[in-house]
């Protein structure tokens, strides 16, 4: 990892963590903004603890987009949760076959960058 991307990851760390500092939610309760704020920082600390020994700088720059793309999102939506994507079910498709392979693909490739690392962790 190179010094400047360095820095911009762990500016994007302490980023995330001051808008989890002043985070509220949008019901304005206490306990959902306790909720709220512990989702972010437990979000935060697990995908940099996965993404830590990344080597590759497609991968790492892929992943600075991604976690770029989450925070705004969060901050526009007051919404710390990540925005589902909006496919049809596969209830159409078999579970077996060319159609279930097409749909999978497509599933795949229409997946939005802010959600790249939400399946791998949940």
């Amino acid at each position: 990892m190179t010094p400047v991307t360095r820095q911009e990851v762990l500016g994007l760390y302490r980023k995330i963590f001051r808008i989890a500092k002043k985070w509220q939610s949008v019901s304005a309760q206490m306990e959902d903004t306790i909720k709220e704020k512990q989702y972010i920082i437990n979000e935060a600390k697990t995908l940099f603890k996965k993404n830590k020994n990344l080597t590759d700088p497609e991968v790492i720059h892929q992943c600075i987009e991604e976690c770029k793309a989450r925070v705004e999102i969060g901050l526009h939506y007051n919404i710390p949760y990540p925005r589902p994507i909006h496919l049809p079910p596969m209830g159409l498709a078999q579970k077996h076959g060319r159609a279930f392979q097409k749909q999978e693909k497509l599933r795949k490739l229409s997946k939005p960058v802010y959600l790249k690392s939400y399946d791998e962790i949940s």
